[in-house]
């Protein structure tokens, strides 16, 4: 939440998009390689960093992408070792002379690409959910297989061409003639995306493979991608489906999968190649988990923002998501949602002159009263936009406007109340409490006799701490735990 402070989205229409937050799906964990579900001012999709045409890539435009990604993320051990891996993969490649060298992105989102310049690119999120070399690997080798075929030429030109020739039929037949053309020409790149991702998939197998490592890893990560989508649509209150949309660019994980395993069946049988998971893991041991800290934390129903120096706790039921643009939750179904951002606050007298302003459509002038909240100036009201009411209060503090709304079709006495109850919540934090936020960290442990339970009891995760101990160690609910062997477990610092 940091990082939508002071947005300046005055003119937002914002009973229309609470409305839409409400309604549209959002995934927590995006696929590398996949298009995600909607969601909010996420970060550019997989695909469009490797649109960048360019051979080269000075200092300033490597730190202008890095930045745009959450940042540069420093851990040495992991540095060296996937720099290692990437020094293998080149010699594998069909570009054997090309430099190539990995950044890590401090982000929590799984996701990966890279640029024509030789600059691979491969998230802190990704480090965590991968369990050995050849997983990590064969990821990379699958964004090396993106530049060796030049997908980002060939998707550039196909989506040009579609352009041209909707405007063309356009001007000479009709606007109606123009948009079937476009919508054929969009089935059409929808296609060839979806090859290029399988044809990717494939080099990168055979690259491994030829480099030394288990050709199966490809298989074992997707298997891992598909299960960290549906596990976190869940936690967001979604339904996870793989079924891809007929205009989807990417094939579904399941899909991939079945051809990845294929592709690795036809070089050679299960248990050969390298894949060195407990040196994997030693490199990764320590390394930060989910959100940096700097951005909020979301821990169960409750926001905290060390940086801006606030907290808050959303009501019973509600899934929290914490976008580039706003807090956003909701609950299963999406029958009440809610939103908390932040706008510049210092041009307007008053919370009320901002509050009808007029980027709140919908309000109910005679709900309009003033107070504070936890010691900060405060404005309570009422909107209402179709079927839906919205619960909204607009807090001062410091400089920004801090704009809580909630959105529900009913506004009952219950719902009044536990609404009520999650605005009383929202107060500023004391700068001791702000300096004791730590990042949360994923070690690595040996198992000494426990069971998969007695770790997840452990884990600093509070949602399905059991699944997500399961999903970031590859194993399955069967699946036995070998004494002497070493897992991951997430820890606050």
């Amino acid at each position: 939440m940091g990082r939508w402070a002071g947005i300046g989205a005055t003119g937002l229409r914002f009973a229309t998009v609470v409305v839409t937050v409400a309604l549209a799906g959002c995934a927590l964990i995006e696929q590398q390689g996949e298009t995600p579900a909607p969601r909010p001012a996420v970060a550019a999709p997989p695909s469009a960093p490797r649109m960048v045409g360019v051979d080269t890539l000075t200092s300033a435009e490597h730190k202008k992408l890095v930045a745009q990604f959450g940042g540069e993320y420093r851990w040495p051990a992991a540095e060296i070792y996937i720099n290692d891996i990437l020094v293998r993969l080149a010699a594998a490649s069909e570009t054997p002379s090309a430099p190539y060298r990995v950044t890590i992105l401090n982000t929590p989102v799984v996701n990966a690409f890279a640029l024509p310049s030789g600059n691979l690119y491969i998230s802190r999120g990704l480090l965590a959910l991968a369990n050995d070399s050849s997983e990590v690997a064969a990821v990379m080798a699958h964004e090396i297989g993106h530049v060796t075929a030049r997908h980002a030429a060939a998707r550039a030109e196909r989506e040009r061409q579609a352009a041209v020739i909707a405007e063309a039929a356009a001007v000479i037949q009709s606007r109606q003639k123009g948009e079937e053309v476009e919508s054929s020409q969009r089935l059409s790149f929808a296609g060839f995306s979806r090859q290029q991702e399988i044809e990717a998939d494939r080099i990168g197998v055979a690259v491994i493979a030829r480099a030394g490592y288990d050709p199966y890893g490809a298989a074992r990560f997707l298997t891992s991608l598909g299960r960290s989508t549906a596990l976190g649509a869940e936690l967001v209150g979604q339904k996870s489906t793989d079924k891809p949309d007929l205009l989807s660019t990417h094939p579904s994980t399941p899909e991939r999968i079945a051809q990845a395993t294929l592709a690795a069946r036809s070089i050679s049988a299960p248990g050969v190649g390298k894949s060195d998971r407990a040196g994997y893991l030693a490199a990764i041991d320590g390394i930060a988990f989910g959100e940096d800290p700097a951005d909020g934390l979301v821990r169960g129903r409750r926001f905290i923002q060390p940086r801006l120096r606030f907290a808050f706790t959303a009501p019973d039921g509600f899934a929290l998501e914490n976008t580039d643009r706003a807090l956003m939750g909701r609950t299963p179904g999406g029958h009440e949602s809610l939103r908390l951002d932040s706008v510049p606050g210092g041009t307007y007298p008053s919370l009320e002159s901002y509050l009808t302003s007029g980027w709140l459509e919908g309000l109910l002038p005679s709900s309009i009263r003033s107070g504070e909240l936890n010691g900060l100036p405060a404005v309570f009201a009422v909107a209402r936009a179709g079927e839906w009411n919205f619960k909204v209060v607009l807090i001062r503090k410091g400089d920004d406007i801090y704009r809580l709304m909630f959105a529900v079709r009913a506004l009952n006495e219950e719902v009044e109340r536990r609404f009520r109850d999650s605005i009383d919540s929202f107060r500023a934090l004391s700068d001791d409490e702000a300096a004791r936020v730590r990042p949360q960290r994923l070690v690595i442990v040996k198992d000494t006799g426990e069971a998969a339970d007695d770790f997840a009891r452990r884990m600093a995760t509070p949602d399905r701490p059991l699944d997500m101990f399961l999903l970031l160690n590859g194993l399955t609910q069967e699946a036995q735990l070998q004494v002497g062997e070493t897992y991951k477990l997430v820890v606050d610092q």
